[in-house]
């Protein structure tokens, strides 16, 4: 059989390999060094630049672990043994881990569970947001459910929804594409195929049409201000909803008006329908062509995936939570949490704390806030929390909440196995 063949050949142990490589980089950056400098005349002899071994050595060992998958795996082992040194950590995969942590405010428990995820080492994975289904937005499943349908090792619930529909209220991007535009310019994180980053949501999105440029003031969200400018896609449903007093909308296929009516509209399966005050949308009648153009700001270039949130924890490795400025005020108070974070190593960090019952009382978004600093997380975020709370890992929900198995919600964040 195959797996029994057997070839006599030498192999060089891993650590052999390891010195030949970094001796072969540190004789490369030298060469490159002397080359790089100019001719030496006479009156040059003065030193003025030299070559600093010990830069070069840490050169090497850093191109040295960027390219070593074994050194990446052991770092990280040696970061989550010393960050959670007494802790039950369990090894989900590899690169992925989930930590169980008790802690006590005011001689009161707290019941924790951290997953921390390193996506170089877990590199058949991708972290990304998912809707409860694959066709609407106005849908609601549970977490479970959720992980199930995208063949996820983890998954912790996501961001905020209208209860009554399940559409999500604030910023969702999945593969590239916004499902739902930014509420209060709310706090999400970026997800790329490199690393993480945050930031306070803005949408740039505009309509062009007989030379007039009109501002579309959000996509597949609730109307919030009857001058509002709506953008409804067919992952909003088939039907636009209600027009605003003295409004219109426009039903838009192939970059053309194929209707105009004051009555909620069909979305077209590939167009979409502009919703808004008449005396606006009315400066596009009679256009052969219109145009939308969508981006965000910030302008995350190569961004994947996008999860919105709020308020912010962690900002630039301080405690920053602007509550009252994301017009969160609701939602204070001691309560069942979830959070999002990173690391300077560009760990992501997923953390749920139970409460609400006797034996786990819940955090406060401080107290959060300073446990997501205490894991390392140079920027964390505040998720839905509430009975919205619960983390799924290996299949099982490994938190308790406040209804057994948690409830039907609009949106997850996952890690789910690559196709």
């Amino acid at each position: 059989m195959d797996t029994l063949a057997f070839k006599n050949e030498f192999v060089f142990p891993i650590r052999i390999w390891e010195y030949v490589l970094t001796a072969s980089i540190l004789m490369f950056l030298v060469l490159a060094q002397i080359a790089s400098q100019s001719p030496i005349f006479a009156n040059d002899l003065v030193a003025s630049t030299s070559i600093s071994t010990p830069t070069l050595i840490q050169a090497a060992q850093q191109l040295r672990e960027e390219t070593n998958s074994q050194i990446k795996k052991e770092k990280f082992e040696q970061r989550i043994s010393l960050k959670y040194q007494g802790f039950n950590v369990q090894n989900v995969d590899n690169g992925i881990k989930h930590v169980k942590i008790t802690k006590y405010y005011n001689g009161r428990p707290v019941r924790i569970n951290v997953v921390e995820v390193n996506q170089q080492i877990a590199s058949d994975y991708e972290i990304m947001p998912a809707t409860a289904s694959v066709n609407v937005l106005n849908r609601k499943a549970t977490v479970r459910a959720i992980a199930n349908r995208t063949n996820s090792i983890v998954a912790v619930n996501g961001g905020f929804f209208k209860p009554q529909t399940g559409v999500p209220l604030g910023t969702l991007m999945i593969d590239g594409k916004i499902y739902t535009g930014p509420i209060y310019d709310r706090v999400a994180l970026g997800i790329f195929d490199d690393g993480f980053d945050v930031g306070r949501v803005q949408l740039d999105a505009k309509i062009f049409g007989n030379n007039q440029e009109i501002k579309i003031d959000n996509i597949n969200q609730p109307r919030m201000l009857s001058s509002y400018v709506l953008a409804y896609t067919r992952d909003w449903g088939s039907i636009a909803p209600s027009t605003p007093r003295y409004g219109v909308q426009l039903q838009i296929e192939g970059n053309k008006i194929t209707k105009a009516s004051a009555n909620p509209l069909s979305i077209p399966e590939n167009g979409y329908v502009i919703v808004g005050p008449k005396s606006q949308l009315s400066k596009l009648f009679g256009a052969k062509f219109v145009n939308v153009q969508i981006s965000t700001n910030p302008k995350w270039k190569n961004v994947k995936h996008i999860i919105g949130g709020g308020p912010y924890l962690v900002r630039n490795s301080e405690i920053f939570v602007d509550m009252t400025e994301e017009k969160l005020q609701a939602i204070g108070g001691r309560n069942p949490r979830t959070a999002i974070g990173y690391t300077k190593d560009n760990d992501l960090i997923i953390v749920t704390a139970d409460g609400r019952e006797g034996s786990s009382i819940g955090l406060t978004l401080v107290e959060l806030a300073n446990f997501m600093r205490s894991l390392g997380c140079v920027n964390a975020i505040n998720l839905d929390g509430g009975g919205s709370t619960v983390m799924y890992v290996n299949g099982q929900i490994v938190n308790r909440p406040q209804q057994i198995g948690g409830i039907a919600l609009s949106n997850a964040l996952v890690i789910a196995k690559k196709n």
